[in-house]
């Protein structure tokens, strides 16, 4: 059985078309719906059913990228009858971009668009958010809606090292290509709320984390740094980091390893509050993209593979060769004609004085791009499913034969682009950025090539 050929034009069209249904199916109004449900009298968070009469007040505090579209969720699925007799109130830490009208949930810019990193705004949000926790009782509810990006949102700086120092340490270590994993075993370590945190001071009878997946496996003491996961302190796993990277000797570092050196690391210090019953609930990830994007792929007719990565994928450049490989592949031999593939590479950025712009996804795409040297009948889509890679306004990028001849005939390098960081150039000039504005949700990267098999495969 012979599969269709396919022109350039619905190569691309399919793999964006793809991309977009995988970032649709983990929206927060839809996973949100599946978690919280009020009917008649009765609550129901997860598998728990708890009668409205037993209530006291309900506190709603966490902070993300998903943020707002779960705020918002949230006051459409309780409405306004159970909000006013639970006098229903929260903060939440969102990009400023993403603050938009709610009812009773306060949203707070914790952070301009497209800087993710902490700011003194988001350090008065935690505040506020800490004290709203610490009046609670037995019978009330404290609801915590996590997604990506939370770590950022929410900072609360540990004694002696000051927000200056926690931005200068972030900066460094991302330019050091640390991985999502690496960044917050240093995070939660100099943080009162991230490492259960927000755990310890929550006084309510129950509190509920309902969070949305950034993490290649799901790791939830990762995750916006673990705000509501109980865990013991780890500030030697955190200096260890700091070696890893070969930053230790940095001003900054010095200053970090001091304060973790001096640091408790007792267990019972990282207890929850006596009397709470804690839940962290996963409501969605990239693996639940992944499949929407493989159920419209078949849609569209192709046979499709598909790849949730469930550890860090390591550099870009290795992870768009691979991909390259694949695709390959696909293209000469019978079989699947569509790969779908989640995660999150890391990217070592240039050197700031020749650095440009970017993202990972931009980066992969560009090494992809140098990778394959004929793109017929190929077409690669990568994109941060939160609308945002890197300091960009573009969730990625898009790579197909018409873009390697307009860069040929541009005359532009790949290889020129890449040593520098500076992908987001190099596609603008092409215009195959892809930019679609903050999604409101955030679950990793989705990638997805689409094949048209060489007639003669067998």
């Amino acid at each position: 059985m012979t599969t269709p050929q396919r022109t350039p034009q619905q190569l691309r069209d399919h793999a964006l078309r793809i991309w977009r249904a995988g970032v649709a199916a983990v929206a927060p109004a839809r996973l949100m719906a599946d978690w919280v449900q009020v009917d008649g009298e009765t609550l129901t968070i997860g598998d728990d059913a708890i009668p409205l009469a037993e209530m006291g007040r309900i506190v709603v505090v966490g902070g993300g990228k998903a943020g707002a579209a779960m705020a918002g969720a949230l006051e459409t699925t309780l409405g306004d009858d159970v909000m006013q007799r639970t006098n229903l109130a929260g903060v939440l830490s969102v990009p400023a971009d993403c603050v938009a009208a709610t009812r009773r949930i306060d949203l707070v810019a914790g952070r301009p668009a497209g800087v993710n990193e902490p700011r003194p705004e988001g350090v008065a949000a935690v505040q506020r958010m800490l004290s709203l926790v610490g009046d609670l009782g037995p019978r009330d509810v404290c609801l915590c809606l996590l997604s990506g990006g939370g770590s950022a949102l929410l900072p609360a700086p540990v004694a002696g090292f000051s927000l200056a120092d926690k931005i200068e340490l972030t900066r460094l270590l991302s330019a050091s290509g640390a991985t999502i994993e690496q960044l917050n075993a240093v995070r939660r370590e100099l943080s009162e709320i991230k490492g259960g945190g927000l755990a310890r001071a929550c006084h309510a009878g129950r509190l509920y984390s309902l969070i949305i997946s950034d993490v290649p496996g799901d790791d939830l003491a990762t995750i916006a740094s673990g705000p509501t996961v109980v865990r013991t302190p780890t500030p030697q796993a955190a200096i260890e980091v700091l070696h890893q990277l070969h930053v230790v000797d940095e001003p900054v570092a010095q200053r970090a390893i001091a304060v973790l050196q001096a640091a408790p690391s007792n267990a019972g210090a990282q207890a929850p509050s006596a009397g709470t019953r804690v839940q962290n609930l996963l409501i969605g990830n990239n693996a639940v993209a992944v499949d929407a994007a493989g159920i419209e792929a078949e849609k569209l007719g192709y046979s499709h593979a598909m790849i949730s990565a469930t550890k860090p994928e390591g550099a870009a450049e290795d992870v768009a060769r691979e991909l390259a490989k694949l695709a390959a592949d696909m293209r000469s031999a019978a079989g699947p004609d569509c790969l779908i593939s989640g995660g999150e590479p890391t990217v070592k950025l240039a050197p700031a004085a020749v650095r440009g712009r970017g993202g990972r996804n931009q980066q992969l795409c560009l090494a992809a791009l140098q990778a394959v040297d004929d793109w017929q009948g190929l077409a690669l889509v990568s994109g941060g499913t939160d609308g945002e890679d890197g300091p960009t306004d573009a969730a990625g990028a898009l790579v197909d034969v018409d873009v390697a001849a307009a860069a040929e005939r541009l005359g532009l390098d790949p290889a020129d682009y890449l040593a520098r960081s500076d992908a987001y150039s190099f596609f603008e000039q092409i215009g195959s950025l892809i930019k679609t504005g903050p999604t409101h949700t955030n679950v990793c990267d989705l990638r997805v090539i689409t094949v048209s098999q060489d007639a003669a495969a067998p």
